[in-house]
């Protein structure tokens, strides 16, 4: 299993009893739970209802400290018709008799990242979910909204402009660490190495076969068309195709000695591409050397070696 399932994205836990008793026993076990924001009002408290019980999280037990400023107040508005998670710190009557379940999602963050600095290390294969995307990669909360960045570039060993050639918000990937910055208590993620190697990519296809792809970029000496996220091969230059342009391709060769997929391009397809399926060769577990190249391949040798910084 992933190695942060005892702290899983918020969005993923599954569903809790909400009996004023089952809320109890949470408070004194310290159980982490998750239920829906309903609204965030004037005083910046999110309102969450917890079957017929209602739940109250206070500004300041929304976020961990280290998010502050104009960052703090719109990562707390956001929330709003979101999954948050929470444990309970005290169980009130209101003014009228009723019980109020006052949570602390901060708490829930820093046993979370507490637990995470101590546990992980590059390499860890973790469940995230794909929370914002930018144009420099996505941001993951793996793990109680704990957020990590994944760059453009670790996504993927096919190159793509941008994450949302691969990705989409909400979307639950796997992800590995990539580097743990201890000081800052930041997390830098890579997803590219979990989707199988050059070999393990190309023994889906066969030469003779014609398959859909993806057309990734147009230079001089011929196109770029990806046939899966971790593979691609060239094709002669065409025109009237651009990047993102979904194609039919003819497979003439595979040549695992030098890297390289031969194709011919049949014709551009109608309508947006699909991209292509994620399909992860690596699912948990740590790593501790990845090589993509084939052995024997001519090209210089594409791997990850990871490994705790020494800072």
């Amino acid at each position: 299993m992933p190695e942060n399932k005892l702290y899983l994205p918020e969005g993923l836990r599954p569903p809790a009893e909400w009996s004023l008793s089952a809320l109890q026993a949470a408070q004194t076990a310290g159980t982490i739970l998750e239920a829906p924001v309903q609204r965030c009002d004037v005083d910046r408290t999110l309102h969450l209802a917890l079957g017929s019980i209602a739940g109250r999280i206070p500004r300041r037990e929304v976020l961990s400290p280290w998010i502050s400023g104009a960052d703090r107040d719109i990562a707390l508005l956001s929330r709003v018709g979101k999954p948050a998670c929470f444990v309970v710190t005290d169980i009130r009557a209101d003014e009228k008799g009723a019980p109020v379940a006052l949570l602390s999602r901060r708490a829930a963050q820093e046993r979370a990242l507490d637990a995470f600095l101590e546990t992980l290390v590059p390499g860890a294969v973790v469940t995230a979910v794909v929370t914002h995307l930018v144009p420099f990669g996505a941001f993951l909360d793996i793990g109680c909204g704990i957020v990590a960045m994944l760059p453009l570039e670790r996504i993927s060993v096919s190159r793509i402009s941008s994450p949302q050639d691969r990705f989409q918000v909400g979307q639950k990937i796997l992800a590995a660490v990539a580097s743990i910055d201890r000081q800052t208590r930041r997390f830098t993620m890579t997803h590219r190495e979990l989707l199988g190697t050059w070999l393990e990519n190309a023994s889906y296809f066969q030469p003779g076969e014609t398959v859909r792809g993806i057309v990734r970029s147009v230079k001089e000496y011929g196109t770029f068309i990806e046939l899966a996220p971790n593979l691609s091969g060239l094709a002669d230059t065409r025109e009237n195709l651009q990047p993102g342009d979904g194609v039919s391709v003819y497979i003439k060769s595979i040549r695992p000695d030098r890297m390289k997929i031969k194709l011919q391009i049949i014709e551009k397809l109608p309508g947006t591409a699909t991209p292509p399926l994620i399909r992860y060769q690596i699912t948990d577990g740590v790593l501790d050397h990845w090589i993509y190249s084939p052995p024997g391949c001519e090209k210089p040798v594409v791997e990850t070696v990871f490994r705790e910084s020494s800072e």
